[in-house]
């Protein structure tokens, strides 16, 4: 008898789709015989197919033929409506993610899929990686701790580096002028740039070649996503913001500079693959970006043409670790995407500073919640936070401070059933606010049911406990 499918739904960017392709290599292995489903936007997927998982791919028009089968398992990674929607109508014997009942209610199903949501506007301290949060419900978290990636290739007989020029918002790219000029800090290096791009950057790689001095080989708007795949494989080095072709050159093994800038947050969205480079703007605001609340890109500010071009010509051969840690990269920090302790993604700083306390918060809460969701025990939160008392007792102690107003609340709602106002967590303060966002995403994800006020009570004891 034939195994049920297990259906993705992914309606989302082409990044988002290539980042869901770890997530089908776990559940086919972790259930053999299931064929894998994958409702996907056609444009995206169609172009991927030579370089996806085994699956079978469907387009949101085949959402009748879906309704027909039955699956052992619903995953919808989508925000969209629709796919809730579908989510709910389907016959499967489980399901993950948003969802729209029969009776019209909404829920997301899964700890970890609550998790994500709640990090809108409050992901400051988040460290778990798109590519996990798609799986942590799904998979063993053994499965996803003990993967390995081959490390990007190396190619010292080419000097050929590509330039991603654009980016789903203007502010998360660099501008013409700043392309030009680094096409030109290339060919001083002994580089080779090429430009790409979609046929919306077509304009953007027309005024980049103008105002560049130096020839530069314009291809934006020439390839499908498939020859671009192939034309990547002759590239020493490709220089890119945070775009979904970012994520299609670290997966066929293209070594990446990922340009972090704007609103977007390289612990989620980085290059999942460990052996890529990240190069972000060492600025408070920088550090879990959701929108900029700044006058100005001040995070664009620091990354200037001729330091991404020494730092191109380092990493276009062989890399030399003790060469990077030389680097002068004032205003500037720079990471390798590589796996930490706890076999979860991470980006390793590539300097000698120490610890902040940004970065010791995150940690904690990092492994705070993989002990409240059964990663690991809560001994592995109890050393974060002792790390984090030493280190940066100030955030420590508001943490401490808001413990008791929270437990007053969540007693309160027990005993009343009376919703959270907004201000629960929105007026915590910033070292509270990844519990707080939780719990009042979890809260009204379960309609304050008094099973609901009692869980959020329990993890709030837990964490007491892991502080204590």
């Amino acid at each position: 008898m034939a195994k049920k499918p297990i259906l993705i739904l992914q309606m989302q960017r082409m990044g988002d789709l290539i980042l869901s392709y770890p997530l089908m290599l776990w559940l086919a292995r972790r259930h053999p015989g299931h064929p894998i489903y994958v409702a996907a936007e056609e444009s995206f997927y169609k172009p991927l197919m030579k370089l996806s998982p085994p699956a079978t791919y469907f387009p949101w028009s085949g959402a009748a033929h879906l309704e027909r089968k039955e699956f052992e398992l619903v995953l919808n990674l989508s925000i969209r409506e629709k796919a809730a929607v579908l989510a709910g109508r389907l016959k499967t014997e489980a399901r993950l993610g948003p969802v729209r009942d029969k009776d019209g209610s909404r829920r997301i199903h899964g700890d970890w899929q609550l998790y994500r949501a709640s990090l809108v506007r409050n992901n400051l301290y988040n460290r778990f990686h798109w590519g996990e949060l798609n799986g942590l419900d799904a998979v063993p978290f053994a499965d996803i701790a003990a993967t390995s990636f081959s490390a990007p290739r190396t190619l010292p007989g080419s000097n050929k580096v590509g330039l991603f020029l654009g980016a789903s918002d203007a502010a998360k790219r660099p501008n013409a002028a700043f392309w030009a000029a680094l096409v030109d800090e290339l060919h001083g290096r002994g580089l080779r740039p090429v430009l790409f791009g979609g046929p919306a950057e077509k304009a953007l790689g027309a005024e980049t070649a103008r105002l560049a001095k130096g020839p530069a080989l314009n291809l934006c708007g020439t390839l499908g996503l498939d020859e671009f795949g192939a034309v990547g494989q002759t590239l020493a080095l490709f220089i890119t913001p945070d775009t979904g072709p970012m994520h299609l050159a670290a997966w066929t093994g293209l070594k990446c500079l990922n340009l972090s800038m704007g609103n977007v947050n390289p612990w989620e969205t980085g290059p999942f693959v460990p052996g890529h480079y990240v190069l972000r703007a060492d600025l408070p605001c920088a550090k879990g970006c959701w929108q900029c609340t700044e006058d100005s890109l001040k995070c664009h500010a620091p990354l200037t043409p001729g330091r991404v071009a020494a730092l191109a010509r380092r990493l276009a051969g062989p890399t030399d670790a003790a060469r990077l840690d030389r680097m002068e990269l004032p205003g500037l920090a720079l990471f390798e995407t590589g796996r930490s302790d706890l076999g979860l993604y991470c980006l390793k700083r590539l300097d000698k500073t120490r610890p902040d306390a940004e970065r010791l918060a995150s940690r904690f809460w990092q492994t705070c919640f993989g002990a409240l969701f059964g990663l690991w025990s809560d001994e592995k939160a109890a050393e974060a936070w002792s790390r984090l008392a030493q280190g940066a007792p100030e955030e420590a102690a508001a943490l401490l401070g808001h413990i008791p107003e929270m437990g007053r609340r969540f007693k309160l709602g027990l005993r009343s059933g009376a919703p959270l106002d907004q201000s629960f967590w929105t007026a915590s303060p910033a070292m509270a606010k990844p519990f707080t966002g939780f719990a009042d995403m979890y809260l009204k994800n379960n309609d304050y049911s008094r099973p609901a006020w009692g869980r959020v009570l329990t993890l709030l004891e837990r964490l007491v406990a892991v502080c204590a």
